[in-house]
């Protein structure tokens, strides 16, 4: 079996996602979520982008030290610098360089001719090479490029110092015999291919990212980019974890394999849903809800008599458990540790493991079945939270109906120096008068543009998840807050994300002074 490397760009090209908002801690777990699952590249961002970026980019790289960590720069010198300054400290540092090659793009958004495009290219990875070891280079618009003018490009940054070459199909508009005949005429026409890798980055416009993937392994790719959830721009990218999963069960078909722990995967599709607020359809291949549930008594039937009657994927290879009870509110903090080992937080900071089992504890006195879900969500938002991020903190809330039924909610918030605040304010229904209630107390200008409520887990006394998108002083921010009561959920989300905006549009020295 010839092994495909994983090139997950989840935190960089996911994170692009209309609005996906992800803060500094919640990227960094994914990115050691990304490390249990065992992908070989993480991109971790755009450090030339922003300081946040950069400053995520180089937390990552500082803490993660089996995958290769990389920035993405444009072929520009001072997004390589920029590259540079933020992975130099990461165990295995590389640098992700592109440039567009399609007539479309080089006429219209390069207004470069394609001798001037070339310069371009190998100028910048000769450059590149005086910092970085590992280069992948890409060829923006492969798909639609010119395949003559690939070839000759892609031998002149192979001989300049690239190590990877990527071949993305960077609209979606490619099929999979098409792509994969890119890569087999690349593979013939370049004579120093064999000195690189070559991967493959496809986009979902037309359904056809993974298919499109699959076929440039055939065609002699030996990486595959993509995201988890198949998050990103417009339609998504390939869903990684279809990828892997379609290998390892058509084995008898495709001689390759990943080197992915697959009992990681639903876990890492569940976080990735839940920081991004970006859901999982139910009929979503390999981690939706419905992909290993059976409504036609026909197919319960085989099932029930041999599984792969009507099931080619077992649940505990992708992770998915029963979830049964696993822990009580007799279960003491020894035993708390030992769960939380099992579920893959042996290096949790001892701050961080009381704070988590002192939220234990308050659920276990409202909820009696505890579940691997609910300790993940509990974990989830201890290690994702920003210290000293709040300017208003919920102290209690209220909903009551009056003679025409309509509900008037009231609010009681605490603010940083102790000040407490009351509004009251009515709605159609009991979450829009919550939130009409928080828009009067809060001094920023706040516009709701999407809400959503989810459960997580089974049961009537499930914990509901809400996810909130919204603009605070014109920038948009997402929200999310985890609660048995939806309201309470509700109301979390929204502070959350009114308290992120907030803390992103303070001076960082007034941060430090006042907050």
């Amino acid at each position: 079996m010839a092994r495909v490397k994983i090139f997950d760009t989840t935190l960089r090209d996911g994170e692009q996602s209309p609005g996906v908002n992800l803060n500094g801690p919640e990227k960094l777990e994914i990115a050691r979520q990304l490390e249990r699952l065992g992908v070989d590249v993480m991109e971790a961002g755009f450090p030339a982008s922003s300081k946040g970026d950069f400053d995520s980019v180089r937390e990552i790289a500082r803490t993660i030290k089996n995958v290769s960590v990389t920035g993405l720069a444009r072929a520009v010198k001072s997004d390589i610098d920029a590259c540079y300054e933020a992975l130099k400290d990461g165990a295995d540092p590389r640098v992700h360089v592109f440039i567009a090659t399609s007539p479309i793009h080089m006429e219209y958004k390069l207004k470069k001719t394609p001798e001037q495009v070339i310069e371009k290219a190998v100028e910048m990875v000769t450059y590149a090479k005086t910092k970085f070891d590992k280069i992948e280079w890409s060829a923006e618009d492969a798909s639609r490029s010119d395949l003559p003018f690939l070839a000759e490009i892609i031998e002149k940054v192979i001989d300049a110092g690239a190590t990877v070459i990527n071949l993305p199909d960077t609209v979606g508009y490619t099929t999979p015999y098409e792509y994969g005949q890119m890569f087999a005429y690349i593979r013939q026409n370049v004579p120093n291919i064999d000195k690189v890798d070559l991967s493959a980055h496809c986009h979902d416009d037309l359904g056809m990212a993974v298919a499109n993937s699959i076929a440039a392994v055939e065609n002699g790719a030996t990486q595959v980019e993509g995201t988890i959830n198949g998050i990103g721009e417009r339609a998504g990218n390939a869903a990684l974890e279809e990828l892997a999963v379609a290998l390892k069960i058509r084995g008898d078909y495709y001689p390759h394999e990943t080197g992915l722990v697959l009992k990681e995967i639903k876990r890492t599709s569940d976080l990735i849903s839940r920081l991004s607020g970006m859901h999982v359809p139910r009929n979503k291949a390999v981690v939706g809800q419905n992909a290993f549930a059976h409504e036609s008594g026909i197919h319960q039937d085989g099932v029930l008599k041999h599984a792969q009657t009507y099931e080619i994927i077992t649940p505990e290879m992708v992770g998915v458990t029963s979830n049964s009870l696993v822990m009580g509110k007799h279960s003491g903090k020894h035993a708390f540790k030992d769960k939380l080992k099992q579920l893959g937080y042996e290096e949790l900071a001892e701050e961080k493991l009381m704070e988590a089992f002192t939220e234990f504890k308050k659920l276990t006195d409202t909820k009696k079945e505890i579940t691997d879900d609910d300790l993940f969500t509990i974990l989830t938002d201890v290690q994702t939270q920003t210290p000293q991020i709040k300017k208003y903190e919920l102290t209690g809330f209220q909903v009551e109906y009056g003679e025409d039924n309509h509900p008037t909610a009231t609010v009681q918030l605490t603010k940083p120096d102790g000040t407490q605040i009351e509004s009251s304010a009515p709605g159609q229904g009991a979450v829009e008068a919550l939130f009409n209630t928080l828009d009067e107390m809060i001094e920023e200008d706040v516009h709701l543009t999407d809400f959503s409520l989810s459960s997580v887990g089974s049961g009537r006394d499930a914990l509901a998840q809400s996810n909130v998108k919204l603009t605070v002083n014109g920038s948009e921010y997402a929200g999310r807050g985890s609660s048995q009561d939806v309201l309470e959920a509700a109301v979390k989300a929204f502070l959350n994300g009114v308290n992120r905006g907030f803390y992103n549009q303070v001076p960082a020295d007034a941060k430090s002074a006042a907050y």
